[in-house]
């Protein structure tokens, strides 16, 4: 039974097979190394374009699987009922699935349920598969363009009935449906199961390939793409006819299947298609009553706004329903008839075409409502966006519109993010080898009642804008309101627009890079935008609100149509209302050209204070003996005010170590092992011969390359500085009497503290080493080393370089404090970010520890002087960090069900930033403040407070202010004004 016929031996596969054994141990028993080396990107790609060009792809051969788990020749038959007939792996796919986790050509029946699932990869089996599902609609069958014609491969009704039986599995178990709702619904769509057919993702995929092909199509698939509408098929039909003669036979075929597939999208509903889901649904009273309900109120529904509020609160009802103790069966009923109300709901908001502002606000309203039935939002972010959506009165001012438009836009931005955060991590994998791979989440956004939603909240935009006298100008580009200022400040550079990751590119200070998403470690640039805006509160962002670079967040439609301005050179700003200006450089006006005149003329730049510094007792100290005051005398302001902030809040900071600037210039002055010269006198010979350099007019950036090299080999030298045995004990001694246990047994943080971070107008959020959760004592010692070397990474010197005079006397203490394995981590402002107003805080947090700064999409409220909590994001991370106790840090997965902040956390938060604004002006810590903080079992532990600071001089500008115009606040709209 376990013989291979085409090599007539006995075959290990099929023997293991029959014994029950494991894949993963069938690969040990063969000599494959458990640790299998990783294939290249580059060798993936290869290997998919040779399946491309291959009559099987990616399959060996076709085999019977049978139920005992043996494998027979197609020509046999299993010796009993239940076997299945499939294509077998090639050998190199089977190897990449199990060294890269990369499966491709994935056949469905025989696969096992859970590692289809995928949990522990955060279900990275299954967004593969429809991915690649994706990319076989595009791209002509992908790996299996040849492979797809391969007979018997695979059998439909095996997918089906596999399908069936994996979701009725799945759906069984409660906790998946409650915390995976998004992504069950979701790959319901790309998972055959005898339900209906993706049609809107045929209508693209045909509309892209007919416009390759055709180039005269394009307009028609841009439409297609971006407004759909049955209007759209007799424009397809009167397309071919005045293409005739042009048109090849595959390409008349190809536009016969768009109308086809058009006129079954755009079809009316059949009601009683719903009816076999009452069937499945006859244990659930509410859930049959929800569906017959539709079915009875659907047709005698004339009104267009009463239609879409019957299909959201169907669908609103069913995702509620779902939660019941139900079968697999009735809940996959429940999400097939929820995918398919989606489907009608497109169809009737392409229809509706609101005439009044009454209208177009309960358009958006309607369809937010949905965007929640269908998983895009979670329960709680729609009941925080309805406080503002749910509009009551018959009028409104002009003020509450734009804060309308603004949470209309928000809705958009939450729901594309829930696509983003579930698909992007894995669709990053594909696109480092199939760069096809990009446009899947575009499709699925297109796919979405968010498509019509994002329209309708930009027609608000655009409604508001227009009365307000507001107005972007950004290029030629459509869809403007859907662009929002973040940080005021003008530049003028080349501009980079690209969709690649921002962790791949090298950026330059003096370009403007609109990026798909914000990176987390940004070195300098002139100007930037991102399609994401991470959070607030990060470093980065922090550094940009800082030092005044222009900041804006944009929608992917916006980024994609701004491609065709890569490489020029233009003019970017942003001003301190949000307002974003984006036009080439040759169009720039006298006044915007003199900006840059006069900046040429005076460079703003400081010095890092040395007078006052303290270098002669390298001692190290107790936090609890630090205070403000030793901030840039004896140490940096990380320690001096936690130290201040352990005297003020004693049961809310830990206990701490502080290594001086006086320990780091001691070791500084010992001689470099091998050379005549002290590590001091290497650092200071750098910058003197960077000044004599500029004294001989050598170019700045060969002189920033020097520097550059010899700060690697600077840091280089420190991580290898032999530590001074008295400091070894000096530090032994202060981990068992201030952290209570020897060097190596208390698991700490190692953060950097340098003189220049904090400074009056100069924050340095971020730019030096955190070492996170540090036990093992070489490693603790090393640590230290690492942290002194930090502040001479490529990084932390181009940002000292746009604000230091004398970069030279940096100085780097160290702060040592025992790790809190916080349950959920951030930031917290005595400002509110979003309006400037200091009765107001913002807060930032994510799960787990380092929230918020590392520029992660953050649960975000503001919290408003009236009591008021007022969301301004919610978390859009599929993973956090934790740290346990044995040292290290791991990633968990995360979803977005339930708030990272609870009611009694955010009223803590409140009371935290009325104690800290009024306690340390006692010790000449000015505010607003910049605070990082964690919760651990719902108790605040602080561990950094900074001043705020923000860059004055953008936020003052005179130009800044004169690109907004002023609001008139006092303004009523009546809501049947006509558009």
């Amino acid at each position: 039974m376990c013989i291979d016929n085409e090599m007539n031996t006995p075959n290990k596969f099929h023997l293991l097979r029959c014994l029950g054994f494991t894949l993963v141990f069938l690969f040990g028993w063969l000599g494959q190394p458990a640790q299998a080396q990783k294939m290249a990107d580059a060798d993936i790609a290869k290997l998919i374009q040779s399946f491309k060009t291959q009559d099987r792809g990616p399959y060996r051969d076709i085999r019977w699987f049978c139920p005992d788990g043996s494998t027979l020749p197609p020509q046999e038959r299993c010796p009993e009922p239940g076997g299945v007939q499939r294509a077998r792996y090639k050998a190199e796919v089977e190897k990449l699935a199990q060294t890269n986790h990369i499966f491709l050509g994935q056949i469905l029946s025989t696969t096992d349920f859970a590692a289809f699932w995928d949990q522990a990869n955060h279900f990275s089996r299954l967004k593969q598969y429809q991915i690649e599902q994706f990319l076989k609609a595009n791209d002509n069958g992908w790996v299996n363009q040849k492979a797809q014609f391969y007979r018997g491969a695979s059998q439909i009704e095996d997918e089906e009935s596999w399908g069936i039986n994996f979701f009725t599995w799945l759906l069984e178990q409660s906790e998946f449906v409650e915390d995976e709702f998004f992504l069950i619904r979701q790959s319901a769509k790309d998972i055959p199961h005898a339900a209906e057919t993706n049609t809107s993702l045929l209508v693209r995929s045909l509309s892209k390939e007919i416009a390759d092909e055709y180039s005269a199509f394009m307009n028609l698939r841009i439409k297609i793409h971006g407004q759909p509408e049955a209007a759209d098929i007799p424009k397809v039909k009167d397309f071919k006819s005045s293409n005739s003669a042009k048109l090849t036979a595959e390409l008349n075929t190809k536009l016969d299947d768009l109308v086809l597939n058009m006129e079954k999208l755009y079809a009316p509903i059949d009601v009683s298609s719903f009816r076999p889901y009452v069937r499945s649904l006859s244990r659930s009273a509410q859930g049959s009553a929800l569906i017959n309900n539709f079915i009875e109120q659907y047709p005698e529904t004339t009104s267009q706004e009463k239609r879409a509020e019957l299909i959201a609160e169907t669908a609103t009802g069913l995702r509620e329903v779902i939660a019941e103790r139900l079968s697999g069966t009735a809940r996959l009923a429940i999400i097939d008839a929820s995918n398919k109300l989606e489907t009608l709901l497109n169809k009737e908001a392409s229809e509706w075409v609101p005439k009044t502002l009454r209208e177009q606000m309960a358009k958006t309203m309607l369809l937010t409502k949905a965007a929640y039935g269908f998983g895009y939002l979670e329960q709680w972010e729609w009941a925080e966006l309805a406080k503002t959506l749910a509009w009551q009165s018959n009028q409104i001012r002009l003020k509450e519109l734009g804060n309308y438009a603004d949470f209309s836009r928000k809705a958009v931005e939450w729901g594309t993010g829930m696509i983003r955060a579930n698909y992007l991590p894995t669709v990053r994998i594909f696109q480092n080898f199939e760069p096809l791979a990009e446009g899947f989440i575009d499709e699925k956004v297109r796919g979405s009642v968010l498509l019509h939603l994002g329209r309708s909240a930009s027609m608000l935009g655009d409604y508001f804008s227009m009365q307000a006298g507001f107005s972007n100008s950004v290029m030629k580009v459509p869809d403007q309101s859907s662009i929002r200022g973040l940080n005021p400040g003008y530049a003028k550079g080349e501009l980079v627009v690209t969709t690649e990751s921002p962790e791949n590119i090298e950026v330059s200070s003096d370009k403007i890079y609109v990026f798909d998403m914000p990176p987390a470690d940004l070195k300098p640039v002139a100007g930037i935008a991102t399609v994401s805006e991470g959070n607030l509160v990060s470093h980065v962002q922090l550094l940009a609100r800082n030092l005044g670079i222009p900041n804006a967040v944009l929608s992917a439609d916006n980024l994609n149509s701004l491609l065709q301005y890569n490489g020029q050179e233009v003019f970017y700003a942003v001003s301190n209302k949000g307002t974003v200006i984006l036009k080439l450089a040759s169009n720039m006006t006298l006044a915007e050209k003199a900006l840059f005149e006069k900046r040429a003329r005076s460079e703003e730049k400081i010095s890092v204070p040395v007078e006052a510094m303290q270098l002669s007792d390298p001692k190290i100290l107790n936090m609890r003996n630090v205070d403000a005051s030793y901030s840039g005398k004896v140490c940096g302001p990380k320690a001096a005010n936690l130290g201040q902030l352990k005297q003020m809040f004693p049961e809310n900071v830990v206990e701490g170590i502080v290594i001086p600037f006086s320990i780091f210039k001691q070791h500084f002055d010992q001689i470099i092992p091998g050379e005549q010269r002290s590590y001091w006198e290497f650092l200071k010979s750098i910058f003197s011969r960077a000044e004599q350099m500029q004294s001989n007019n050598i170019e700045d950036a060969e002189i920033e390359t020097f520097v550059l090299a010899e700060l690697e080999k600077l840091r280089e030298v420190i991580k290898k500085m032999p530590l001074m045995p008295e400091f070894e004990r000096e530090l032994r001694q202060s981990f068992r009497e201030v952290l209570g246990g020897e060097l190596g047994q208390v698991p700490v943080f190692i953060r950097s503290d340098t003189n220049m971070e904090d400074l009056k107008d100069f924050t340095g959020a971020g730019l030096n080493l955190t070492l996170f959760n540090v036990l093992h004592q070489n490693r603790i010692l090393q640590g230290i080393k690492d942290v002194w070397a930090s502040p001479y990474t490529e990084r932390s010197y181009k940002w000292r370089q746009k604000y230091l005079l004398n970069p030279e006397n940096v100085f780097p203490s160290i702060l040592i404090i025992p790790s809190v394995n916080a349950d959920a981590s951030g930031v917290l402002i005595t400002k509110g970010l979003a309006n400037g107003s200091l009765s107001e805080v913002t807060v930032a947090f994510n799960r787990g520890v380092g929230g918020a700064v590392e520029g992660q999409s953050s649960e975000t409220w503001a919290l408003k002087s009236t009591g008021v909590n007022q969301l301004l994001s919610p978390a859009r991370e599929p993973e956090f960090t934790s740290i346990p106790a044995t040292g290290g840090t791991v990633k968990v997965y995360t979803n977005y069900s339930e708030r990272v902040l609870s009611e009694e956390n955010l009223q803590s938060l409140r009371a935290m930033s009325k104690e800290l604004l009024t306690k340390l002006p006692q010790a000449n810590i000015l505010g607003p403040y910049d605070v990082e903080l964690g919760f651990k079992d719902n108790k605040i532990w602080l561990f950094q407070v900074r001043p705020f600071v923000e860059n004055k001089q953008a936020a003052s500008s005179e130009f800044l202010r004169s690109i907004t115009p002023a609001l008139a606040e006092t303004l009523v709209i009546p809501l049947n004004s006509k558009l």
